[in-house]
C-alpha cells in the first residue's frame, strides 16, 4: 500500500515522504490517526496544496516538546507506594500512574508519552523512565519509588 506521510512517523519517514507500507499497518493505524493518506494522484495534488500549512503545525509540535523536554532536563519524580519488607511493592507503578504524579507535580504528561522499558515498576528504589514528547524527542526521567510507612 502506497502512503504520503502527513506527519513524521518514527522508523518510517517525515511530512511527505511517500512510502510503501503493509496494507494492516496503513488500514489500522496510519489512516485511522490520520497520520497519512493514500497515494493517489487526487491525494497527492491535495497534499501539495497543505504541505505549508502541515509543515508549520509540525514545527510548532516541534518546538513546544523541546519547551517541556527543557522543562524536564533536571526533573526527578518521587511516588510513594505500599510495599513489604523486601522491599517490593503491592501492585505495580505503571504509565498511568507516573503521568498522573507528573500532573501532580505541575508538569503535564499523558498516559501515552510514558515508556517503561522494562515493563511495570514493581521494586522500591531509583528506575530511569523515559518520557516520548515528540518523534525525535526522548526525555530521560528519573522515578523514585519510596516505601509508604
Amino acid at each position: 500500500m502506497d502512503v504520503i506521510l502527513l506527519q513524521k512517523v518514527a522508523n518510517l519517514g517525515n511530512i511527505g515522504d511517500r512510502v510503501k507500507v503493509r496494507s494492516g499497518f496503513g488500514r489500522n493505524y496510519l489512516l485511522p490517526e490520520g497520520k497519512a493518506t493514500l497515494a493517489t494522484p487526487d491525494n497527492i495534488a491535495r497534499f501539495e496544496a497543505r504541505r505549508a500549512e502541515l509543515e508549520k503545525a509540525a514545527r510548532e509540535q516541534l518546538a513546544s516538546a523541546e519547551e517541556r523536554a527543557a522543562a524536564l532536563k533536571d526533573f526527578k519524580l518521587t511516588i510513594t507506594a505500599k510495599a513489604g519488607t523486601e522491599g517490593k511493592l503491592f501492585g505495580s507503578i505503571g504509565t498511568a500512574d507516573i503521568a498522573e504524579a507528573c500532573t501532580r507535580q505541575g508538569i503535564k504528561v499523558e498516559r501515552s508519552e510514558v515508556r517503561l522499558p522494562t515493563g511495570p515498576l514493581r521494586m522500591v528504589g531509583e528506575h530511569s523512565v523515559s518520557l516520548h514528547l515528540h518523534a525525535d524527542i526522548d526525555v530521560p526521567v528519573t522515578v523514585s519509588i519510596v516505601a509508604e510507612e
